[in-house]
């Protein structure tokens, strides 16, 4: 195959074609001036840029509209802008169950039997998490207990992958 039906065929100038050849990213031989390129090497190629593309089209957007979709509450006063999660436990993967008095009679976190105790410092590790659409990012304030099952750094890790999860999902 020649460099402009190579060039047709994955959606790219010949010069991008030239330089892939160039730098060896599809099998191709120069013979009498002219690029020959396997048509296999070009469709592996292809399949690579089709991937990356499908990851770039899967990154979550953050917005007020994703923020109160998957259950955010929006706070506007003084020119802020903000969505606050009150359920980021959820997103955490921390269950509970509690007695009609309101404390834990059960807990979870990640599908895994932690203590009563160990839960209540789970809660109490991250007291706000809020997304501000004055800088496009998600934010917390931490609380002041920390838990042996989990840092302060990696609940939050997990808080952010659930909403960022939860976004994909809609």
């Amino acid at each position: 195959m020649n460099t402009l039906a190579a060039a047709i065929e994955a959606r790219v100038t010949v010069a991008t074609i030239r330089t892939w050849c160039r730098r060896g990213v599809i099998t191709a031989t120069k013979t009498a001036g002219r690029w020959a390129i396997d048509a296999a090497s070009l469709a592996h190629r292809i399949a690579i840029g089709a991937r990356r593309a499908a990851r770039k089209a899967a990154r979550v957007v953050y917005s007020i509209e994703t923020m109160t979709a998957i259950g955010g509450n929006r706070w506007q006063r003084n020119g802020m802008d903000r969505v606050y999660i009150n359920t980021w436990s959820e997103f955490a993967g921390i269950e509970t169950t509690r007695y009609n008095t309101g404390n834990i009679s059960s807990a979870s976190y990640q599908g895994e039997s932690i203590s009563n105790s160990q839960a209540y410092k789970l809660l109490g590790s991250i007291d706000k998490v809020w997304y501000d659409d004055a800088d496009g990012k998600l934010h917390c304030r931490f609380g002041l207990s920390e838990s042996r099952v989990a840092s302060r750094q990696e609940l939050w890790e997990t808080v952010v992958a659930g909403i960022r999860a939860e976004i994909a999902a809609l």
